[in-house]
């Protein structure tokens, strides 16, 4: 067992990782802040010390160099982004940027504990009455190599040749453009060629354009100087400076504002970095990636991007295809996700329904990987069972071929015999008493919730058992 300290200020937060990592069989000592950590613990008592960089007083990167030889794990939110790079610069050993799957946290942890755990160890002899502490989970089923790629998971065609092209590019210094709708997995593509690269020891920042907003953006990527900008208090380093030695990615490029558009073109042409309000440039070692769901080349057309910017960007080039676009993959994706998921909650396999599983495969997904991710996450809360079906998942389900009509009896007050609704209201008379709503709703192509509502608004009730 290990034994971890937890030093983190929101309540909330604390309580929930707490017992995720008790759940994985580590002792976890608490604190709220590092002053009350040093005050009442030894911190070279510790195994692992995972910290938030945001506290009160003193920020958690103020624990590296405390601990002895224990690891230091920092979390932190976007604007932490560049505190926490700088102390894995110092000797941190590593830091996850917030929000973050459960999974990811308790892989990077065992990765850093000595003797990293291959299987749950035995429980320990327990007086009759008392508590049984919980078992670590089990590890998660492998994936076959040819279907998971540094956390991309895919089958199909389109998704083999992505990998083969990451497998080729991350060797590469050159700067690579990542294109694709909302949700496919960008970022995620982004860090495979990291982790791929000669530089995946050094660090991996991301940005994401769209959620700066556009006074700050300059300085936040390339630094300013005391004064240059309001509330500069003290000179500054950007993130491509953070992300010297490593790899920098800029999630929705597209959005950056033309001055910014131009700064980062004269970045790629020289590699200097010349902060907000300096008058000397500096010359940094970061690989650059550019990711956008965006129409590049048209807005180079209307001139709301540049075109010298846009044909830097592009040496190396990876599309990734929508969900819709990729046969196998979304049920792929959503048995992936119920493993990784039970497996970080300690919680028992969970599987997919025959009907679930249609219905993935069938559904367009416009919201790609995200929408599957939120999808299969509600149905993880809300289930009580070993299996997930349809209406946890939130979908109809898939069409079904047209059934022939059934006989004309003639049924008091309904409507013509032509109609969809005639069609329904005998369909669900003649099978209610032998097929479940489920079913009814199946074999008719709606939801439950359809199926009821047209119950309630053409008065044909359930009937009772």
């Amino acid at each position: 067992m290990s034994r971890i300290l937890l030093v983190e200020d929101e309540v909330v937060i604390r309580t929930e990782l707490r017992r995720l990592l008790v759940r994985h069989g580590h002792d976890v000592i608490e604190a709220g802040s590092v002053e009350d950590a040093s005050a009442d613990h030894d911190l070279r008592a510790f195994d692992l010390v995972l910290a938030d960089v945001r506290l009160p007083g003193a920020p958690g990167t103020a624990l590296v160099g405390q601990c002895g030889g224990a690891p230091v794990v920092l979390m932190t939110s976007y604007a932490t982004v560049k505190a926490a790079v700088d102390a894995v610069k110092r000797g941190a050993a590593d830091y996850l940027s917030k929000p973050f799957d459960h999974a990811e946290l308790v892989a990077l942890l065992d990765h850093h504990l000595p003797g990293a755990r291959s299987a749950p160890s035995a429980l320990p002899d327990v007086a009759p009455g008392a508590s049984v502490p919980a078992p670590s989970a089990p590890p998660v089923p492998p994936t076959s190599e040819d279907d998971e790629l540094e956390g991309m998971v895919g089958g199909s065609a389109a998704m083999r040749e992505v990998f083969a092209r990451v497998r080729k590019v991350a060797p590469s210094e050159a700067t690579l453009l990542v294109l694709g709708e909302s949700g496919t997995g960008k970022e995620t593509l982004a860090r495979a060629v990291h982790r791929l690269s000669p530089r995946r020891q050094l660090a991996f920042v991301p940005v994401h354009c769209a959620a700066i907003p556009e006074g700050q953006i300059e300085g936040e990527l390339f630094g300013y100087e005391r004064g240059a900008v309001p509330g500069a208090i003290s000179a500054r380093a950007g993130l491509c400076e953070a992300a010297e030695g490593g790899t920098l990615l800029l999630d929705e490029i597209a959005e950056l504002p033309p001055k910014v558009q131009a700064r980062l073109l004269r970045f790629l042409q020289t590699g200097e970095v010349r902060r907000v309000g300096a008058t000397r440039a500096r010359r940094i070692d970061v690989r650059l990636i550019a990711a956008t769901r965006r129409d590049l080349v048209a807005m180079v057309r209307d001139g709301s991007f540049m075109s010298d910017l846009y044909f830097r960007l592009r040496v190396l080039e990876i599309r990734l295809p929508p969900l819709r676009e990729r046969p196998g993959d979304a049920v792929r994706l959503a048995e992936s996700l119920l493993r990784r998921r039970a497996w970080a909650m300690g919680r028992a396999p969970l599987t997919l329904t025959p009907e679930a599983r249609a219905a993935i495969a069938a559904a367009p997904w416009p919201g790609n990987i995200r929408e599957l991710e939120n999808a299969v996450h509600r149905a993880m809360v809300l289930v009580d069972a070993s299996e997930i079906g349809l209406e946890l998942l939130g979908l109809d389900a898939p069409p079904q071929p047209p059934l022939p009509a059934p006989a004309a009896d003639a049924h008091e007050g309904e409507p013509p015999s032509d109609s969809l609704e005639g069609y329904f209201r005998r369909f669900v008379l003649e099978h209610q008493h032998e097929l479940t709503e489920t079913e009814i709703a199946r074999r008719l192509g709606i939801s439950r919730k359809a199926l009821w509502e047209r119950r309630q608004r053409l008065g044909i009730p359930r009937p009772r058992s």
